[in-house]
């Protein structure tokens, strides 16, 4: 009886679903997931600028046309996002006060990062999205040295 009852309590119970990383001592980190978001971003960017246009008097093609654009536009904000707030765990979480004496640059590279994630929302732009994964790879360079291990970038292809 007791346990239809606390499974009827916690069903009537209002709760939001959350995704967070752990915030506890887990120490469990890796630079590969803002890589992985900040490659999207990357092949998003591309695949919006080699779009054509379709015939302007199609307008099957220009219904097929924006659906791709605004799905890729959609990925590419997402996946964008998704890069920031890896960015952000990795900053506030992973790297502490001593890591600056060894990565003097650390605050500055992290908040370029995170501003060319903003960027690479709002504008079409394969500059800033190539500048993002040069910037997530001098990060990720930062995160392997400061664990005393090589690291291995890998390069979309």
């Amino acid at each position: 009886m007791s346990r239809t009852l606390l499974t009827a309590i916690f069903k009537s119970l209002p709760a939001q679903t959350v995704k967070a990383h752990c915030d506890g001592p887990c120490g469990v980190y890796d630079p590969a997931s803002t890589r992985v978001a900040a490659e999207a971003v990357l092949s998003m960017t591309k695949k919006l600028l080699a779009m054509t246009p379709p015939d302007a008097n199609d307008t099957s093609a220009w219904l097929a046309y924006n659906n791709t654009f605004s799905r890729y536009v959609a990925v590419k904000e997402e996946q964008a996002q998704e890069a920031k707030k890896e960015l952000l765990i990795l900053w506030t979480d992973y790297f502490k006060p001593e890591h600056l004496a060894t990565f003097p640059d650390l605050h500055d590279t992290f908040w370029k990062a995170a501003k060319l994630c903003s960027a690479c929302k709002v504008n079409i732009d394969l500059a800033k999205a190539e500048e993002l994964m040069r910037s997530v790879e001098k990060i990720h360079h930062m995160f392997w040295k400061s664990k005393g291990r090589a690291d291995a970038w890998i390069t979309a292809s």
